[in-house]
């Protein structure tokens, strides 16, 4: 019996040759200038060379010039290559939520969301990276309370994932609104942007280690990286 084949196409990473969905790599290529750049979208013309979706391996892939090696070819590679694609991976997550605001999913205001968890309507909770630890362990209690819930009424306890890699700036500014502390997402595709984008940033700053499918139960809390206060 033959061994069942892998939907859709892989790519291998530049350092661990470890074969991998696209999904689960970051994708680089050389500008017009020659220098490599972070291609987050996998659009870019040209031939790809790929990471896996960690920041160490990003750094360890600088340190043995991998990636001129495999692209075989005169490269540029920025020092600072691994920062930049964390700061292009949050602000790519912050576009994501300011689109999920314009879509109207998105109640901003500590009593609004807690209402929000309470009812059952809330896909995801956000809280500022730099918010008053008084208002996180509110927040926390409002999740568990509604985990709680719903396990009284015989269903499937599912924690609600707590989005905190944005600062109270961040939020700001994606929602056009201020002093944003939390917010609540509602289920809706403009919401699952925002977690997939979320998802790949925490596992690139806890080098890959966070699950791929975190569906079911995410965790609520990861690291603030460079990009939040």
């Amino acid at each position: 019996m033959k061994a069942a084949q892998k939907e859709g196409p892989e790519r291998s990473c530049v350092v661990t040759r470890t074969v991998k969905a696209p999904e689960d790599l970051i994708r680089f290529v050389a500008g017009p200038d020659g220098a490599l750049v972070p291609d987050l979208r996998r659009k870019l013309p040209g031939r790809g060379v790929w990471a896996s979706l960690s920041r160490k391996t990003v750094t360890e892939a600088i340190r043995r010039k991998a990636f001129e090696r495999s692209l075989k070819a005169k490269v540029t590679v920025p020092a600072d290559l691994a920062e930049t694609v964390d700061a292009l991976m949050h602000r790519d997550a912050l576009q994501a939520l300011s689109m999920a605001n314009k879509a109207g999913l998105v109640t901003a205001g500590f009593a609004k969301v807690e209402a929000q968890i309470e009812s059952g309507r809330c896909k995801a909770v956000i809280a500022a990276s730099d918010g008053a630890e008084d208002g996180k362990r509110k927040i926390g209690q409002a999740v568990r309370r509604a985990s709680a819930t719903r396990q009284g009424e015989g269903l499937k306890a599912r924690e609600l994932p707590v989005v905190a890699i944005f600062s109270a700036a961040d939020l700001e500014l994606a929602l056009g609104r201020a002093h944003v502390i939390h917010a609540a997402l509602a289920p809706g595709p403009a919401t699952e942007g925002v977690l997939s984008r979320w998802r790949r940033l925490v596992r690139y700053r806890t080098d890959d280690t966070a699950a791929s499918d975190q569906n079911d139960t995410e965790d609520t809390t990861e690291p603030a990286g460079p990009n939040a206060e």
